[in-house]
């Protein structure tokens, strides 16, 4: 059994930097309140990045875009990177 006192004092004593455990939050006390649910397309868009790989090991990202009532896929767009002007010009 760890006696958390000796086992501080020695770390201490060796000089080392003990990590204190952080305080867990309670999100469960969180009020979640529900999206509300378009009524008709192009209302909500949801975006999303799918990542693979080449046969010689290039990882490459597709941002998916997606009516959400409809649930078409409006957009695929494939690169090795996406800058922020990139995925907001969708």
């Amino acid at each position: 059994m760890v006696i958390p006192k000796r086992f501080f004092r020695l770390y201490r004593e060796e000089e080392l930097t003990l990590r204190m455990p952080r305080k867990k939050r309670n999100y469960a006390s969180w009020v979640r309140v529900p999206l509300p649910r378009p009524s008709g397309p192009n209302e909500q868009w949801t975006l999303d990045f799918v990542t693979d790989a080449l046969a010689d090991g290039r990882r490459f990202r597709v941002l998916t875009v997606l009516d959400v009532f409809s649930r078409q896929c409006l957009a695929l767009d494939a690169a090795t990177h996406f800058p922020p002007p990139r995925v907001t010009r969708h």
